[in-house]
């Protein structure tokens, strides 16, 4: 029954987690409810892979909004309608374009108007996708409308942002922080209504016992939707799974890259390399891993092309095969270092390379990531309500002088001498800390997908200008999805420059490779005689 449903991630707006919301709808008996945050997606797929647990059928969509203006709920009947919705949702967000007071043709979304958003839209039309919302406090006006007439279109819209009175102060203050007002100045119309609860079906039914139509309707919608990552105990990869055009070519080319570089690595491989070559490759072919290192090979080999350089580290510095491709520089063999430690059987998840390429060239790998991979996007990262901050914040709200607000934010103070209001502030600040406050953009995580990104999440354009989805690290491998890491170092940049003074001012000197540690030696010391 339940087709408008919000969490924090609707951002200084909702005032719960997509977790809390299922355990709400547990409480409740629903079995089937719509995540729906307002111009966001990044709950989504944590929304659906937790679903299972709470046996609740899970439906995802968007609540489109200009500002705090309600135009239309949009739902995904199945994972071609949850990309659409977030391609067209991107397209706007990207741009900085508002969303049209009417919702564009969708082939597999459904579209809910608000009752209100029809009656001013006089709106007569409905294509077979699109609805009319009614909540429970609207029945009354419905029943003196024209729109009543629209049975087949009625379904119910009774939103759900807050559960009791202390979420909906606590959502007050949010809204207050949002606008940067005094919480006595806040407009009504940026706040949600104190009704936008959830209330047990039976409630439901009994409210709308006159308009059984408009429950059917609500329920097919509902059971029409269906969407499914392949989430399970074994975390399906989200990852490409494919570097070139099947498994067995992949593994052939990642064989071949190994036999061509070997012996730069190893001049006179002995039983002990080759032996855990072997290991290596037949344990990455087995947990189809395959990919992901001629991934990072490739991007690689770019940056060598353009005389980049780099530093391949993390766990992944164990690997032998990482080694002998050049994703990087640390020979294992010679440190003594577990394979086993970085990827085994049991892990789940590819192994860890960060890679570092200097300031100066990162931009670039970057976008020749996004050039050579069609299905790609930066990791988001969310910065968080810290207790500090948001007691400042609280303190502004509530009017409070600057002297009681450095008070309160730095401690100094005795609980039992404060009034009234002070303590509102660290109350509700405690409830506060920790909610996502705004969508940033991780410091190195690339994303490089099976599928277009719009299938997974929403996307915006920070001032880096690559698209980067809506949701952050832990969401991410908690569905399958691993980032690249991408980083940038000022070090590397300082070795380049180091080499370009040698080149000029010691001509006789060969080029020197960095990567090769011995011949550094003996270059070192030709340059000291």
């Amino acid at each position: 029954m339940y087709l408008n449903c919000h969490t924090y991630y609707s951002l200084r707006y909702g005032t719960f987690s997509e977790i809390e919301l299922l355990e709400l709808a547990k409480t409740h008996g629903v079995q089937a409810l719509a995540l729906t945050d307002i111009n966001n997606t990044s709950a989504c797929l944590n929304f659906i892979r937790k679903a299972k647990e709470f046996q609740i059928n899970p439906v995802v969509g968007i609540d489109f909004r200009n500002g705090n203006h309600q135009l239309y709920v949009g739902l995904a009947k199945n994972n071609e309608g949850f990309k659409e919705l977030n391609a067209f949702l991107s397209h706007h967000s990207e741009n900085k374009i508002k969303l049209p007071q009417q919702a564009p043709t969708f082939e597999h979304s459904y579209i809910i108007y608000p009752f209100e958003q029809v009656l001013q839209l006089d709106k007569t039309d409905f294509l077979d996708n699109e609805f009319i919302g009614v909540s429970i406090e609207e029945l009354r006006k419905l029943r003196f409308s024209k729109l009543k007439n629209f049975e087949s279109k009625l379904v119910v819209l009774q939103t759900v942002t807050i559960r009791c009175k202390k979420d909906f102060n606590a959502h007050r203050l949010l809204r207050a922080i949002d606008q940067n007002t005094l919480l006595s100045k806040l407009d009504k119309s940026e706040e949600c209504k104190s009704t936008e609860k959830m209330i047990s079906l039976d409630g439901i039914h009994a409210a709308f016992a006159d308009f059984p139509n408009i429950i059917a309707n609500t329920n097919r919608i509902l059971e029409s939707c269906q969407i499914d990552f392949g989430f399970g105990e074994d975390r399906v990869s989200q990852n490409l799974r494919l570097y070139t055009d099947s498994a067995e070519n992949d593994y052939r080319l990642l064989e071949k890259l190994c036999q061509e570089n070997l012996h730069k690595r190893y001049s006179n491989p002995d039983e002990k390399v080759l032996k855990r070559l072997r290991t290596e490759l037949d344990t990455i072919k087995s947990l189809d891993f395959v990919a992901f290192f001629l991934i990072n090979y490739d991007i690689i080999s770019y940056a060598n092309s353009q005389g980049y350089f780099h530093v391949g580290r993390g766990s992944g510095a164990n690997s032998i095969v990482a080694y002998i491709i050049g994703i990087t520089d640390v020979d294992p063999i010679e440190l003594d270092l577990y394979f086993e430690r970085f990827i085994n059987p049991f892990r789940a998840s590819p192994p860890d390379f960060d890679i570092d390429f200097s300031w100066k060239d990162r931009d670039d790998v970057t976008a020749y990531i996004f050039r050579r991979f069609p299905h790609t996007a930066l990791m988001a990262t969310y910065n968080t309500f810290k207790y500090r901050a948001v007691v400042r914040e609280l303190g502004k709200v509530f009017g409070l002088p600057k002297e009681e607000i450095d008070k309160l934010s730095k401690g100094n103070y005795a609980l039992s001498q404060l009034d009234e209001i002070s303590q509102l502030v660290l109350k509700y600040g405690k409830l506060i800390e920790g909610f996502p406050n705004y969508v940033s953009v991780h410091s190195a995580g690339v994303l490089i997908l099976d599928r277009p990104v719009h299938y997974y999440s929403a996307t915006d354009m920070p001032p880096k200008g690559f698209p980067t989805v809506q949701f952050d690290m832990i969401i991410a491998e908690d569905v399958g999805v691993f980032k690249f890491d991408i980083l940038g170092q000022r070090g590397l940049a300082k070795i380049k420059d180091a080499l370009d003074i040698i080149k000029e001012n010691r001509p006789e000197v060969p080029p020197i490779d960095i990567t090769k540690v011995e011949a550094l030696k003996t270059i070192r010391i030709s340059m000291i005689f």
